[in-house]
C-alpha cells in the first residue's frame, strides 16, 4: 500500500505527541451540511456532560478532500487534533505512519469485538488493535426521488437502468431535472459507482477490491461506463461544483426527480420535515437491489500528551459506541447503527429497509466496500480513479473503451 504523501520527517513525527488544552477533545470532521450537523452536535453534548470539552474543528465538503488536506497540514507541523473522521485503508496508512493512539482498553471495556460486525472492527484496527471507533453504517447505493414530480411526468420510479432513461426522458420533457448532482470528483464516482455495481457483486469486488485489470478495462467496465455517460444529459447546466446537500435539496423541493447518493441524504429530508414513502421514496440504486455498498464513518484517535486530554479521548471513543448516541445520532444522519442487537423501534422504513440489506448481503456475500468514500482502496489509487472517472463525465471527445483503458493504466501506476 501506498502511504500518504506527508513528506514527513523524523521530526515532525516526533512532534505528533503535542500537549493540548486539558480535558480537551479537537475533532477534526466534514459533518457540516443540515442533517450532519444536528447529528454532531448530540456527540458535543454528551461530551460536555462528562464534563469534558469539545474543541470543533469543522473543515466543510462532503467529501472530506478539504478536510484531509488541512489534516495533513497540521500533522506535518506536529499538531493533529485528538481525533479525526478518517475512513477505510486510510485508518492503515496513519497507523504506518505512527500517529494514531491504541484504544484496546476502552474496546474491551466495551465489548467492541462482540458488537460490532468482524468487517467493521477489522477497519478500525492497525497491527491488530484498536486505533479508531466506528460512528455509524452508511448505504451508498440509494435511489432518492420526489413521488410528486413522477406523478406530474407520469413517470414510474425506476428499478433498472433502462427504466431510469425511460423515467428521465419523461421528467425532462415535463420541464423538471431528472437527476439532482453535483459535479465534484467523488459525486461522479457515487454515480458511477452505483452503475457499476450494477454489473454485479463479482466484477465490482474484481475491479474496485482487487484491482484486476481484466475487470477494470473488460466488457462489463466499458458497458457501466457507456450508461454512466448517458447521465449526462439528465443533469442540470449548473451542477458543477455544487455540494451534494444542495443537489438533495432539488429533489426535497420538486426541481428535481432524483439523486444517486448516500443514506446521510436522508439526514436532509428529515431535517426537512419531510416523510419517507410519503414526501420521498428511498430505493436501492437500480438493478442493485441485493447489494449493499458501504461506507463507515469513524473517528481516528491520534496521540496526545495530557492525562486529561487522554480520558477526553477515551470518553470520546467510550461515548460513540454507547446504544444512546448509536440510535440518536442514526436517526439524525440518515445511517444506521454500527453496534449490533439495536432496537429498531424509533427507526424509520428507509432505515430498516438498510439494516435488512445489510444483514442480507453480508450473508450472500453481497456487502461491498465503496470505492467512492475511501473503503476499498487507498487514497492513491482512489485518486487515479476519480480523475479517469470525471475527466470521462465532462469529455465530449473520450470513449468509453479509452476510459476504461485508461482507467486500468492508472490504477496500475498508483498502485506501483
Amino acid at each position: 500500500m501506498k502511504k500518504i504523501a506527508l513528506g514527513l520527517t523524523a521530526v515532525a513525527l516526533s512532534l505528533a505527541a503535542t500537549t493540548s488544552q486539558a480535558g480537551q477533545v479537537e475533532v477534526l470532521h466534514w459533518w457540516t451540511s443540515g442533517g450532519e450537523a444536528a447529528a454532531i452536535d448530540v456527540l458535543k453534548q454528551e461530551m460536555k456532560e462528562q464534563g469534558d470539552t469539545w474543541k470543533d474543528f469543522a473543515v466543510a465538503g462532503g467529501g472530506g478532500e478539504s478536510a484531509m488536506t488541512v489534516l495533513k497540514s497540521r500533522a506535518i507541523a506536529g499538531n493533529p487534533p485528538s481525533a479525526a473522521q478518517i475512513k477505510g485503508p486510510t485508518i492503515q496508512e496513519w497507523g504506518d505512519l505512527g500517529f494514531l493512539e491504541n484504544i484496546d482498553d476502552v474496546a474491551k471495556a466495551g465489548h467492541w469485538d462482540k458488537l460490532l460486525p468482524p468487517v467493521v472492527s477489522k477497519i478500525m484496527k492497525y497491527d491488530g488493535h484498536y486505533v479508531a471507533v466506528p460512528v455509524n453504517v452508511h448505504r451508498v447505493n440509494w435511489l432518492w426521488a420526489n413521488p410528486e414530480v413522477f406523478r406530474k411526468a407520469g413517470a414510474s420510479i425506476p428499478t433498472t437502468w433502462d427504466q431510469f432513461f425511460v423515467a428521465a426522458d419523461k421528467i425532462k420533457k415535463a420541464g423538471y431535472i431528472p437527476l439532482a448532482h453535483g459535479g465534484q470528483a467523488w459525486q461522479d464516482a457515487t454515480l458511477f459507482e452505483a452503475i457499476a455495481l450494477s454489473e454485479g457483486t463479482d466484477f465490482y469486488k474484481a475491479a474496485f477490491v482487487d484491482l484486476k485489470d481484466d475487470a477494470l478495462k473488460g466488457p462489463k467496465m466499458v458497458d457501466a461506463l457507456t450508461k454512466f455517460k448517458k447521465m449526462r444529459q439528465y443533469v442540470d447546466p449548473g451542477f458543477s461544483g455544487r455540494d451534494w446537500n444542495v443537489a438533495t435539496s432539488m429533489v426535497i423541493n420538486g426541481k428535481a426527480a432524483m439523486q444517486i447518493m448516500g443514506d446521510w441524504a436522508k439526514g436532509e429530508f428529515t431535517a426537512a420535515g419531510k416523510r419517507p414513502g410519503v414526501d420521498y421514496v428511498c430505493l436501492p440504486a437500480p438493478g442493485t437491489s441485493g447489494q449493499f455498498t458501504f461506507n463507515i464513518d469513524s473517528l481516528a484517535m491520534f496521540k496526545v500528551s495530557g492525562k486529561d486530554t487522554q480520558k477526553a479521548q477515551r470518553d470520546l471513543a467510550r461515548l460513540v459506541m454507547e446504544p444512546k448516541f448509536q440510535e440518536v445520532f442514526n436517526l439524525k444522519k440518515g445511517s444506521i447503527p454500527v453496534r449490533l442487537g439495536m432496537p429498531r423501534d424509533k427507526f424509520d422504513a428507509c432505515a430498516d429497509s438498510s439494516m435488512d440489506a445489510f444483514n442480507a448481503a453480508s450473508a450472500t456475500g453481497d456487502l461491498v466496500p465503496s470505492m467512492a468514500h475511501g473503503m476499498a482502496v487507498n487514497s492513491m489509487i482512489q485518486g487515479a480513479m476519480f480523475d479517469v472517472i470525471t475527466n470521462f463525465f465532462n469529455s465530449d471527445s473520450m470513449t468509453p473503451e479509452q476510459a476504461a483503458d485508461k482507467l486500468a493504466r492508472s490504477v496500475k501506476a498508483a498502485s506501483m
